[in-house]
């Protein structure tokens, strides 16, 4: 009995260390709905062990025994309402408060069944395998599939069949003839201890999954330009380099520099707040006229950078146009109702080859020219003569 009772007392402090977990994930965790589901579902789960320690030792017994299911039971269900809150595939309230008051009425029917046949013990882990299934469905169709969710899947799916495998140990290796005599049968020892290895793994594959999340939100917002809502430097040349770097047997792609003319006017005549105005107008009108497939950011200030892969050089130059013209018909809250901001482009066909950053020199080269030229213009860069990969300084957009 002092093996088993030991076993459910680790469990009940592992569980209780993931409801920790979970509560610290809910604070910083955009899933803050989810993490906390799966707190409380390991909560209510840690009870069980309580439940099952007080048995042997009760006059009623099968009050504590079936709290011990419930419990149980209570806080799969939690989780997996929280996994589908996190991966999006809802649970309905109704159909699980309906299927665990059928499971611990079922309990309640076996309970003075003989104990230790197939078919209690059938009965008594069905409700088990069902919810844990469910759960691993909610990955299933989630349709995500990273490394995480992968072993948060296979935990699950092997969580599940640990259900089925207890139905033939229990048979084998006997439950006890009463809910009592459980904690000091065979059973008790195998079910606790493979228990808690799958308590550890698939709370760790939980957590882990919230924390991938966690983390792949703060690189992104690392990588936004909080004004515009488009792509910092880092991040436009972090998702650029790598297309550029997978461009076998396609076209490059296309570079457009963009750059607002008389920004600082704006600023002096109207203030800063029409200023971030008219960039976020700017970001607007690069995204409803860019492709799909193209990435634009904001390089800083009034600049911008919009890469158009697999694009010829007169293509993306009519893009341009229609950026430069959609600009100009903008009508800017904050600024007086007849005044236009215009910008200026330049573009440049990336070569076979060519290392982003001399791309960049070369459009900018060319958005110098429109803005010589009397801004309000594009121009295109001409084709590199020869493509070298020297070590150069990381490319500043013109002042």
């Amino acid at each position: 009995m002092g093996g088993a009772i030991s076993l459910l007392a680790v469990n009940f402090v592992i569980a209780q260390i993931f409801t920790a977990a979970f509560l610290v994930i809910a604070a910083k965790s955009r899933s803050r709905r989810a993490a906390l589901y799966c707190a409380g579902g390991f909560a209510i789960a840690s009870l069980a062990a309580v439940f099952e320690t007080v048995v042997p030792f009760t006059s009623t017994p099968r009050l504590f025994a079936i709290g011990a299911f419930a419990s149980v039971l209570a806080g799969f269900c939690l989780l997996r309402f929280g996994l589908g809150v996190f991966y999006r595939v809802p649970a309905n309230w109704l159909v699980l408060a309906a299927f665990f008051l059928a499971s611990v009425a079922l309990d309640l029917v076996i309970y003075q069944w003989p104990r230790g046949t197939l078919q209690h013990s059938s009965l008594y882990q069905l409700p088990f395998f069902i919810i844990q299934a469910w759960s691993a469905s909610v990955v299933i169709r989630s349709k995500r599939r990273s490394a995480a969710d992968r072993v948060l899947l296979s935990l699950l799916a092997l969580t599940a069949g640990y259900y089925v495998l207890k139905v033939f140990v229990a048979v084998v290796a006997g439950s006890g003839a009463t809910a009592q005599d459980y904690v000091s049968s065979p059973f008790a020892l195998i079910s606790q201890a493979l228990g808690a290895v799958l308590i550890v793994g698939t709370g760790l594959a939980m957590l882990g999954v919230m924390v991938m999340e966690i983390v792949d939100d703060a690189r992104a917002r690392s990588e936004i330009d909080l004004l515009s809502g488009l792509f910092n430097r880092r991040g436009f040349t972090e998702r650029v380099a790598p297309m550029l770097q997978r461009r076998e047997g396609r076209l490059p792609g296309t570079l457009i520099l963009a750059d607002l003319d008389r920004f600082k006017l704006v600023n002096d005549s109207y203030g800063h707040h029409a200023g971030d105005e008219v960039i976020r107008q700017f970001a607007r009108v690069l995204k409803d006229v860019m492709p799909n497939h193209a990435v634009a950011g904001r390089l800083g200030g009034e600049e911008f950078a919009v890469f158009l892969p697999s694009t010829e050089l007169e293509e993306a130059r009519v893009v341009a146009h229609g950026m430069r013209a959609a600009m100009m018909s903008q009508q800017i809250d904050g600024l007086a109702e007849q005044a236009r901001v215009t910008a200026s482009f330049g573009v440049a066909a990336i070569a076979k080859d060519e290392p982003l950053e001399l791309a960049m020199q070369r459009a900018d080269k060319a958005l110098y020219a429109a803005k010589e030229n009397g801004r309000n213009r594009v121009e295109c860069a001409a084709a590199p003569q020869t493509v070298v990969n020297p070590q150069v300084p990381q490319w500043i957009g013109r002042p």
